[in-house]
């Protein structure tokens, strides 16, 4: 029998514009992990291609695949403590990340604490998140307004039916070489060169799997569970019911991916809910966007990885800035199903703002804040 085709992948021009909506989180990461860490382009870009082909044929949405953002932050800061941030230790935070994830999904440990979120809090994240994506967003743009107001007033104004995607991509591609005309004769200069990664497990130290552990990925855990497992859940069952997911799955899935990406050298990933805003926004209705992104990123990786500092060029923070703006805002207006009662849009409103510091804590509160209001020790 056939599947019916609202699960089928679509692999047209919509999708192919959704496929890039999630630029403006995985591009700035990938510069940090490249430049700043000096990790190998080779697992960096397959182990995220190779991570998003299998989600989005697996989940048949626009289930996203980003870069888990507090280890990416201490990579790009190199703030992880006593510290510096090496490839090793990132490539040793992402195997055990995937062995926390793999035991939450296989114990049913993480549909049991997803349970203990409230609804208000739950929207209060995702709302929060929306905000941390447009102030990013704006923080980005301010490097550019002259080229940002007007593409994102295009943006907002633009007929619903009209691929935005690919003008922002080509704004972003002339922008670049304007502003560096030796962009333009680097370009020209780029050849295919095969290469593959090499196997990273065994060249891990103790020391990598410690520090991994204690410096990058515990402190991701809070962040990985509000964002990329409570939240993406509720985005994905609201907007595909035909396609709903659970939280035994995502950790699964969550574990797999990152076994995969530290096996080939890359970096920790998650399933972060903005990157399905993300792409949606920008036309993706099924897992083919997140097909097509990845087998482009497996290309690259594989045949391109020398040159890939000079691809990532073609996309100046002004352009990446209005792409996180939208998604931020199509995120942001998600949340809206907050009710009428008057402690839960104080406890969406609190919990949001505390998401724009940190997801797990806000999780913490908005949890306390629900369960403390509806036994009046709170009147808000």
């Amino acid at each position: 029998m056939n599947a019916p085709a609202a699960s089928r992948n679509r692999y047209d021009l919509a999708e192919l514009s959704g496929a890039f909506g999630d630029l403006g989180t995985l591009v700035p990461f990938l510069v940090a992990y490249l430049a700043i860490v000096k990790m190998d382009p080779v697992g960096v870009l397959l182990g995220f291609g190779g991570a998003m082909v299998a989600t989005g044929l697996w989940y048949r949405t626009p289930f996203p695949v980003q870069p888990m953002k507090a280890i990416g932050a201490a990579a790009a800061t190199q703030a992880a403590g006593i510290a510096a941030v090496t490839p090793g230790m990132v490539v040793g935070s992402g195997l055990v990340t995937g062995l926390i994830w793999l035991v939450l999904g296989a114990t049913g440990l993480a549909k049991k604490v997803a349970g203990w979120i409230p609804r208000p809090a739950l929207l209060g994240v995702v709302l929060g998140l929306g905000f941390s994506f447009m102030l990013e967003g704006i923080r980005f743009m301010s490097a550019g307004v002259w080229v940002a107001a007007p593409l994102l007033a295009f943006a907002l104004l633009a007929n619903a039916r009209l691929a935005v995607m690919p003008i922002l991509l080509i704004a972003g591609a002339v922008m670049a070489v304007v502003q560096d005309p030796a962009v333009a004769q680097q370009l020209a200069a780029v050849r295919p060169g095969f290469r593959l990664p090499a196997f990273a497990w065994p060249a891990l130290t103790m020391n990598d799997l410690w520090l991994g552990a204690v410096l990058l990925a515990l402190p991701q855990l809070p962040l990985t569970f509000g964002n990329a497992l409570v939240a993406i859940k509720d985005e994905n069952n609201r907007h595909f019911p035909d396609r709903p997911v659970a939280e035994r799955g995502i950790a699964i899935s969550t574990g797999l991916a990152n076994a995969w990406t530290s096996a080939v050298g890359g970096v920790p990933v998650c399933h972060g809910a903005g990157g399905m805003a993300g792409h949606m926004k920008f036309g993706a209705r099924t897992g083919g966007a997140t097909v097509m992104v990845g087998a482009l990123l497996v290309v690259l990786g594989l045949f391109f990885a020398d040159s890939v500092g000079v691809l990532l060029r073609l996309f100046p923070p002004p352009v990446l800035g209005v792409i996180l703006f939208l998604a931020g805002a199509e995120l942001a207006l998600s949340s809206r199903e907050s009710g009428n009662e008057r402690v839960g849009r104080f406890v969406l409103l609190t919990t949001a703002a505390f998401t724009v510091i940190h997801v797990g804590v806000a999780v913490v509160f908005g949890i306390l804040a629900y369960h403390a209001s509806k036994r009046g020790w709170l009147r808000p």
